[in-house]
């Protein structure tokens, strides 16, 4: 069983590859051009694009505060300018900085700029500039920074209390500021606000830089179909564009990141990469998969059919009236039932008979004595010296005699072709009376429930020890094989 279907997936496995090839339309092996591989290359430069322009806004904070380089050039080509709102909050604590080095902290103009800067915060919390970048976290911890601060529970009391007069001179305004810069100035300077179009859908500029890699990509889709429907007489120039389907999502002006799958089959047929093995492990998770799911389904499914047969006694008429059968195809003219019988038979004559006669002679010896002490005479001889031990042999000699006689008339009979007449109304007679007995309907409701449980104990404990444990090791078998025939 586990040959046949081990041959079963194997065959699987190369249908799989068949069909691979043709899905993917994998081109016979040959050194790979320099334009093969300088396309290759662009394909993978243009999918790290791909990839950075995905991750730019919600990475937007980890590349203002650690690549602030990168986020000057490239926030135009998200339409990313620094909100208004914060950064004329930022302007004003800066323009306080200023004041309060070139005037004292209770002069008019410190006075002013601090009750704009507690007007601001205010504003700040009430209209919440950070919604629109999905930065509310940002400004709720602004405002837990600031009530730690300076011990107070209303962020916007906290908010007074920390640009007023009184605070600034009794913790100093320079550590105060100095605080207010490295501790909030990080997260107010986070938040941006963003061109919108007149649809509704943010500005995004990346489409003139990827442009051009799209053009690339275009001219050499059609350049390599082309060429595949000139070098394969059998393949016109549509199909070979269905061939290599998989190219096509690079040119997707959305949901670019489907580019890394072409990508990885351009850089494989480059040989940059070799993904062979992660796609020999996948297949053979997906028809690991698919066999562990599969193989209890089959096997429950029939061995339920067969219960649903015995139940309604399908196989009951099948066996002892085959007058009811259906249109049946004998392959080898043979009575299967009638061989297994004979085939049965054979083997307890002539294997297990002589190695069960002494076991045999001892039971008949035991039936023979027992009979003997039953009788008189028999008790008597006991009493006869020299004569006692005549039982037991007499008992002995028939139980080897009987038993001897038994087995040569059995081997005769089998052996012998004049025998064969007796040996077959035998055999007919013993069936009849077998199968009369079988249809009395005590007998055939248990043999028909023990059947059924039998097969219940099957489906529990083989069935699924197949999907679990054997599927793997075929599969294992099927990639070894393969391996060997790609050698040789």
């Amino acid at each position: 069983m586990l040959t046949k279907a081990h041959k079963l997936l194997s065959s699987e496995l190369r249908k799989y590859s068949m069909v691979s090839n043709l899905v993917f339309g994998k081109e016979p092996v040959s050194r790979p051009s320099f334009w093969k591989r300088l396309i290759a290359i662009a394909a993978l430069v243009n999918l790290l694009l791909v990839l950075f322009d995905l991750s730019y806004v919600p990475w937007h904070d980890f590349y203002l505060n650690y690549l602030p380089k990168v986020t000057q050039l490239y926030d135009p080509m998200k339409g990313i300018e620094l909100h208004p709102e914060t950064q004329a909050y930022l302007n004003r604590v800066d323009e306080l900085k200023q004041l309060l080095e070139d005037n004292d902290l209770e002069s008019p103009e410190v006075e002013a700029s601090l009750r704009k800067l507690r007007r601001l915060s205010i504003q700040t919390i009430e209209d919440n500039p950070f919604a629109l970048a999905d930065k509310s976290r940002n400004l709720g911890k602004i405002e837990n920074l600031i009530r730690q601060r300076v011990g107070e529970e209303s962020a916007r009391e906290a908010m007074a209390i920390f640009w007023s007069i009184s605070h600034l001179s009794e913790y100093s305004w320079q550590q105060e500021l100095e605080f207010f810069n490295t501790e909030a100035r990080p997260l107010m300077q986070t938040n941006y606000y963003r061109e919108v179009r007149r649809n509704g859908q943010f500005v995004d500029y990346f489409w003139l830089i990827d442009l051009p890699f799209v053009i690339l990509f275009a001219g050499y889709f059609l350049y390599r179909t082309y060429s595949m429907s000139r070098s394969l007489s059998e393949v016109t120039w549509p199909e070979a564009m269905l061939r290599r389907w998989y190219d096509l999502l690079l040119l997707l002006p959305f949901w670019r990141w489907l580019r890394a799958f072409p990508v990885a089959i351009w850089l494989d047929e480059a040989r940059l990469v070799n993904i062979e093995p992660i796609l020999a492990h996948m297949s053979s998770d997906f028809m690991v998969s698919f066999a562990r799911e599969l193989t209890p389904l089959v096997g429950i499914h029939a061995i339920e059919q067969l219960q649903d047969g015995i139940r309604r006694g399908d196989v009951t008429n099948w066996l002892f009236f085959p007058e009811t059968r259906r249109p049946y195809i004998d392959i080898n003219n043979t009575n299967e039932v009638e061989a297994i019988a004979k085939r049965l038979l054979s083997v307890s004559v002539y294997d297990v008979l002589p190695k069960i006669q002494p076991d045999l002679e001892a039971v008949l010896r035991r039936l023979i004595e027992g009979s003997l002490n039953q009788s008189p005479l028999y008790k008597q001889l006991h009493n006869f010296p020299g004569l006692n031990q005549l039982p037991t042999q007499i008992a002995e000699n028939l139980a080897v005699s009987i038993s001897e006689s038994a087995y040569k008339t059995l081997t005769e009979m089998l052996s012998d072709s004049s025998m064969g007449s007796l040996g077959e109304r035998l055999m007919k007679n013993f069936e009849t009376g077998l199968y009369g007995e079988l249809q009395k309907p005590d007998n055939l409701e248990e043999i028909q429930s023990l059947l059924v449980d039998m097969l219940e104990e099957i489906k529990i404990n083989y069935v699924q020890d197949i999907a679990e444990g054997k599927i793997r090791q075929l599969s294992a078998r099927s990639q070894v094989l393969q391996m060997t025939r790609k050698q040789k």
